[in-house]
């Protein structure tokens, strides 16, 4: 969340910072403002109280020693008052932080200078794109029958265990997702990344850590008799291991990587958009997660992107990279860019990774602070991106890799997965 002083410092900024976001912040701001000067001049009758309180309490010894019972009778008369009055102030003050506290998480995080101006999708910019669209013949299938013609995915099956949304892979479609997440691994330990492995359930105070409550508490998944939530990405398990951690400068950036099963209730969604593995309820995933120093962390999100390119690059897979305009960019984010593969059956764009530099907003939640040079504790940066989701990546692994001899599997999986086609 923002911190107070970021708000107090400048409002109008904020306000209009949070514009290219099409969030109207001017009333939200101004209510905590408002409490936060009652919460400023509480906090100064407080100490008033207590101070004099406290002299008062000393002076009542100096009387009774003097003989003078009646001064410290009228002394122990004004310390039982200012006690009353301190009990008011107190209550009035807790009420003041709870009330910030509510109305702090409901404010975005402020928008990087270099997101562009837009309210949807078509107005995110194209930064970069690589790769060949494979040019298919009229009969190409789209993955979703190929992975009923090759017995790859299941996705009946899957509806009949739990519902629509979470498929069932089976044999050669098994062992592609198995391969994926170990390729995925493996590149990202080649590049600094330690390894993890988190829980896939979290409690509710994670999900305030990283911003995913109460902003999509509707597309969590949550179980009620425990109040633990399933995760919607290792994002919240990793960063929340630096909650209310205070690191070394010399440490950063501290470097994860994660594989988890994601679960998301995608409330909503419909069409073309949810057939096959475009949208699921449960998919896998590896994550990597990046805690730095505010001066660094632009240089680590530049790397993010390198290392996710990188990886669709050696799946010969066509990509693009988008830099998310205001309005389609998530709650928490400053800067995001966005990868899309080309999926030539479907003959249209899907996206398989989001990275994004939260600078502080996650970390002011979290209380994740590092020391620096000087010994001060300041708050760190923390980014994280999907490298990669595989649903989408398996979906244009293949409808672009279609052959009359069955699915070419790309040169960089086959020790991975044991066999070069699927037929």
């Amino acid at each position: 969340m923002l911190t107070l002083k970021t708000i107090s410092e400048n409002p109008e900024l904020v306000i209009k910072k949070l514009a290219k976001k099409h969030f109207d912040a001017k009333e939200i701001i101004e209510k905590v403002l408002e409490i936060d000067q009652t919460r400023k001049k509480t906090q100064t009758s407080l100490d008033a109280c207590l101070s004099e309180s406290n002299n008062l309490s000393k002076h009542i010894g100096q009387l009774m020693k003097e003989g003078n019972k009646a001064e410290a009778e009228i002394a122990k008369n004004r310390v039982a008052e200012i006690k009353g009055q301190s009990k008011v102030l107190e209550e009035t003050l807790r009420q003041a932080e709870q009330d910030l506290q509510e109305l702090l998480v409901l404010i975005p995080n402020l928008p990087s200078d270099e997101v562009p101006e837009g309210r949807v999708a078509e107005d995110n910019v194209v930064e970069k794109t690589g790769g060949i669209i494979p040019e298919l013949g009229e009969d190409a299938l789209p993955h979703w029958d190929l992975a009923k013609k090759y017995d790859l995915i299941d996705f009946e099956l899957g509806v009949k265990i739990t519902g629509a949304g979470f498929p069932v892979y089976k044999g050669k479609g098994a062992r592609l997702q198995r391969a994926l997440i170990n390729y995925f691994l493996d590149k990202a330990r080649e590049s600094g990344y330690l390894e993890v492995q988190p829980p896939y359930v979290v409690n509710a105070a994670s999900g305030y850590g990283t911003g995913q409550l109460p902003d999509k508490e509707g597309q969590m998944y949550h179980a009620t008799l425990d109040d633990l939530y399933l995760i919607p990405t290792a994002e919240v398990p990793v960063t929340n291991i630096y909650r209310d951690v205070i690191l070394e400068e010399k440490d950063l950036p501290i470097m994860n990587t994660a594989y988890s099963a994601c679960f998301r209730r995608e409330a909503g969604s419909y069409g073309k958009d949810v057939r096959g593995l475009n949208r699921l309820h449960q998919f896998d995933k590896v994550e990597i997660v990046r805690i730095d120093k505010p001066e660094h962390s632009y240089e680590s999100l530049k790397e993010m992107v390198a290392h996710v390119q990188s990886l669709v690059d050696e799946l010969e897979l066509p990509w693009r990279i988008l830099r998310l305009c205001g309005g389609d960019m998530s709650f928490t984010s400053a800067l995001t860019f966005d990868f899309e593969v080309f999926s030539a059956a479907q003959k249209r764009w899907l996206e398989v990774s989001s990275v994004s530099n939260f600078e502080s907003y996650q970390a002011n939640r979290l209380k994740c602070r590092y020391r620096d040079a000087d010994k001060k504790i300041q708050l760190a940066h923390t980014l994280n991106g999907s490298a990669l989701a595989l649903p989408r990546i398996v979906a244009a692994l293949l409808e672009n890799n279609q052959t009359d001899a069955g699915i070419r599997i790309p040169k960089v999986l086959v020790p991975y997965t044991g066999f070069e086609f699927i037929n």
